[in-house]
């Protein structure tokens, strides 16, 4: 992949996300660490060519197999959120890979980021996406996001990008100390919840409403 592509063209320039940041600026994303991180981002990479004109758009767009890419005010609201416990996160485990988009937004704010996605053909390509943009300090797994990734925990954060009907006992066990939780809960309606633990405590906070996928087990390959 050329320099060209990467940087964009069109509906897929800097100036077009300039604009984006812009726009989530003003919907009230205030960390500036996420929206640069967002303004350097190509998101048109992690969307099939034929959306490329829509990439900078803020709203969620297809990517196969039944899975979006997601808003990308609701990325950067999310990663806010997690990164507002006002301490460097180490090690971050993010349940559902996707495109990528959310690994790409997460790398530069953290400094080891482990991913898991349970669809394989999507895992594959967003893994390609990571190492073309020579993020190092990615990992991704195949599994069931309902697993997380025990072996590589326990996590300063965990952001999830999938809606189960409660919080899986098995994310809560691999938080650390002081570590926060990000995910959408909830069926019909849903509300993204941060729960951040205190020893054997965890205490949970409801925030705005979104709509995300359902969080389904098992792995498709």
């Amino acid at each position: 992949m050329n320099d060209h592509h990467l940087a964009g063209i069109g509906m897929t320039s800097q100036r077009t996300r300039n604009r984006l940041v812009q726009r989530l600026r003003d919907a009230g994303i205030k960390d500036e660490r996420v929206l640069d991180v967002m303004a350097q981002t190509p998101r048109h990479l992690f969307i099939d060519e034929a959306l490329a004109h829509r990439a900078y758009e803020d709203t969620a767009l297809p990517i196969g197999h039944g899975q979006t890419i997601s808003q990308p005010y609701t990325v950067a609201k999310m990663t806010e959120i997690l990164l507002a416990g006002g301490k460097p996160l180490g090690r971050v485990l993010e349940v559902g890979t996707g495109s990528g988009y959310q690994s790409a937004i997460l790398s530069p704010l953290v400094e080891r980021l482990f991913s898991v996605e349970r669809i394989a053909p999507l895992q594959q390509r967003a893994q390609q996406r990571l190492q073309t943009l020579g993020l190092r300090n990615v990992r991704c797994q195949l599994s069931d996001g309902t697993w997380g990734w025990p072996e590589q925990g326990p996590y300063d954060g965990i952001l999830a990008a999938a809606a189960p009907e409660q919080v899986p006992q098995s994310l809560l066990d691999q938080l650390a100390d002081g570590g926060r939780l990000v995910m959408p809960v909830g069926g019909n309606e849903q509300r993204l919840v941060l729960i951040v633990r205190h020893g054997e405590y965890f205490s949970r906070k409801q925030l705005e409403t979104v709509r995300f996928v359902p969080f389904l087990s098992g792995v498709q390959r």
